[in-house]
């Protein structure tokens, strides 16, 4: 039987928020394609997103109608079909810029790893929901959900995509200390990876290291690996306060700023609404995350409670990653903006994850 609570739990004010920052991006993601060509002729990228976002929507809204305990139940089989993605990219998969991220699906790409972020979560709320305890929990209750963990990463890493693969921990590593762990476990860990950081330096491609490099020093390569953050930074300190107006960033209509559309898609927004605009929706990304986090701290169902933090906090690190990066606070690792940068599995991804963060707060009053 259909409980009519579901209809009137549905919560309207957080669907809101996510239209008026996915509205900012396509307004954003226009300028970014057509600036300095005919603003009359709408880039086949553009509508390409308009159909991404449509889509996300539509399953946005289907993620809603199913349980979401029901993915507890499926948790196993979403995981290793992920985990298939992930080495069908690796054998069958479209190489581009040296990597290969994106199966080719006809008319549209699919990137695998976006979508294993919302595997990951399920498949550790579930262990975690299990195993919850006041003291926290020890080094043998870690094990399962560090090779959940590292199998994905590892797979991604081979591709290569970095980013991607350090996103993915950050996220396990965020709901594992919401779950709460042990103090010696916590110290323990952070005294290990304390003392590996700099043997991860050799493990990394040449690439990685010059991206690093250039983070601490962007003028030793200023025509090369330095190029991005430095333009980025000059489109984001002449948009000043209010910005030069819509479509007339000239970073960003004589091209000087690379990756406009996606990664570095907020140095045009800056750009063109300067401060301003910035501040807007950065308060949109934060009533998001707020929203986010208050459904998982009303839910009564522990695997529900974890699974909205985890969602939560895999909104926060793009936000966070993707605004350090462009602001030359962090190294260049190709996170894109939620709902902003150009990108249909980011988009769809992140919708999804909103679907079942709506799901979870229309049934927040169940507790089993």
């Amino acid at each position: 039987m259909f409980d009519r609570r579901l209809i009137q739990n549905f919560d309207w004010g957080f669907v809101i928020v996510i239209l008026l920052i996915g509205s900012v991006g396509l307004v954003i993601l226009y300028s970014a394609l057509t600036a300095g060509h005919d603003v009359g002729i709408v880039q086949p990228l553009f509508k390409k997103q308009i159909i991404w976002m449509g889509a996300g929507f539509c399953i946005m809204l289907i993620s809603v109608i199913i349980d979401f305990r029901e993915f507890d139940k499926l948790n196993l089989f979403i995981y290793v079909l992920c985990v298939g993605l992930l080495i069908s990219v690796l054998l069958f998969g479209h190489l581009g810029g040296g990597s290969r991220r994106w199966l080719v699906l006809g008319y549209f790409r699919i990137q695998p790893s976006e979508v294993m972020k919302i595997a990951l979560i399920i498949s550790l709320a579930s262990v975690y929901s299990t195993c919850v305890s006041q003291s926290g929990l020890n080094f043998r209750k870690l094990i399962k959900p560090a090779i959940l963990c590292l199998i994905p990463f590892a797979l991604i890493v081979n591709q290569p995509d970095l980013g991607s693969g350090l996103l993915l921990l950050l996220i396990a590593a965020s709901i594992t200390l919401f779950v709460k762990v042990e103090r010696k476990v916590f110290f323990s860990f952070s005294g290990v990876c304390m003392a590996a950081a700099p043997l991860i330096w050799f493990l990394l491609k040449d690439y990685q290291k010059s991206r690093i490099l250039t983070f601490l020093n962007p003028d030793r390569d200023p025509l090369g690996a330095g190029y991005h953050i430095i333009q980025s930074k000059i489109a984001i300190g002449s948009g000043m306060l209010t910005g030069k107006g819509f479509l007339k960033g000239t970073q960003n209509a004589l091209s000087f700023l690379p990756e406009q559309h996606t990664d570095f898609i907020l140095s045009v927004l800056a750009e063109e609404w300067g401060l301003v605009g910035c501040s807007i929706l950065l308060i949109l990304y934060f009533i998001l995350l707020f929203w986010g986090l208050n459904i998982a701290y009303n839910c009564r169902n522990m695997f529900g409670s974890i699974l909205a933090f985890g969602i939560t906090a895999m909104i926060f690190w793009q936000i966070f990653i993707n605004i350090g990066m462009v602001m030359g606070l962090m190294p260049v690792v190709g996170v894109p903006l939620p709902l902003v940068s150009y990108g249909g599995s980011s988009v769809v991804t992140n919708m999804v994850g909103f679907g079942i963060l709506l799901n979870i707060s229309m049934r927040k009053f169940s507790s089993n």
